[in-house]
């Protein structure tokens, strides 16, 4: 294991082959990159929905590698401004501090949010705090050793001197394979999920969740990923209700990718419940 990841991350190979490149949550989506040679870089995406809606971004990044300062603006299509600004290694090697601004013209609704992080070889930990909303504070930090983490995240009510929520996880990273454990939603919501690179082509995973909330049915999932060739790829899922997604990606040219999904309810086949999705990525 190279470094320890953030505590959200601690299952993040079995969840991202569970849910990225996976295109038939909207009908359609978009996204354009592009680099100056002044290093900014820009990006503007815009996605369609099965109910016809539509929504889109557009991004500026500025990066100094020499001081450690990114600084990013965000405007969306519901007029929501966003700026943040990050110092990486600035003060400190492994540490990383953000300041999150945003701001609703029609509703003059603002927002501050200040984060640190702090990442050395066998740590991980981060703390964010909401200014505006209560204020509000959560932490979370991962310890590892060897391929073993454990770690644990909790977020605090500073007005009210309360702790709102809690969470644990352990895990094993290894170069091809993890698996991880958690118990979320103040220990009542419990998921354990595995991930294998089987070999170069293919890679598979799964993933169970309880919530002991609302009842005895354990949810599962269950995922592959093959690898066609260097330029494409497909990917499958099913999970315990029986309703599965395929998807095909492929890039066309140098810059250019196309992605193609669809997703099915195997126990109504005869219903019109599937989904059909496309994506498309440009990238100077």
């Amino acid at each position: 294991m190279a470094s320890v990841p953030a505590y959200s991350d601690i299952a993040k190979a079995a969840n991202d082959l569970l849910s990225k490149d996976f295109y038939h949550l909207s009908s359609g989506s978009l996204e354009v990159k592009d680099t100056t040679p002044n290093r900014v870089a820009f990006k503007v995406t815009g996605k369609s929905s099965h109910d016809a809606t539509t929504s889109g971004a557009i991004e500026a990044k500025y990066s100094d590698k020499s001081t450690g300062v990114t600084v990013t603006q965000t405007w969306n299509t519901a007029n929501a401004l966003e700026s943040k600004v990050e110092l990486a290694d600035t003060f400190a090697k492994g540490l990383k501090a953000e300041g999150i601004f945003s701001f609703l013209p029609a509703s003059q609704a603002k927002g501050v949010k200040a984060n640190v992080q702090f990442k050395q070889s066998n740590f991980h930990g981060r703390a964010f705090v909401d200014l505006l909303k209560g204020p509000t504070t959560s932490i979370d930090a991962l310890i590892g050793h060897e391929g073993f983490l454990a770690g644990g995240s909790a977020a605090f009510d500073v007005q009210k001197a309360k702790i709102t929520n809690y969470s644990l996880a352990v895990g094993y990273h290894a170069p091809t394979y993890n698996a991880a454990v958690t118990a979320t939603d103040n220990l009542s919501v419990f998921s354990a999920s595995y991930y294998h690179k089987v070999n170069k082509l293919v890679e598979a995973g799964s993933k169970a969740t309880w919530n002991s909330k609302t009842g005895n049915t354990v949810g599962l999932e269950v995922a592959a990923k093959y690898r066609i060739d260097p330029v494409s790829f497909v990917k499958a899922k099913i999970n315990d209700r029986g309703v599965a997604a395929v998807a095909y990606n492929v890039l066309l040219r140098d810059g250019v990718k196309l992605g193609l999904g669809a997703s099915f309810d195997t126990q109504k086949l005869d219903q019109a419940t599937h989904k059909v999705g496309t994506s498309l990525t440009f990238e100077n």
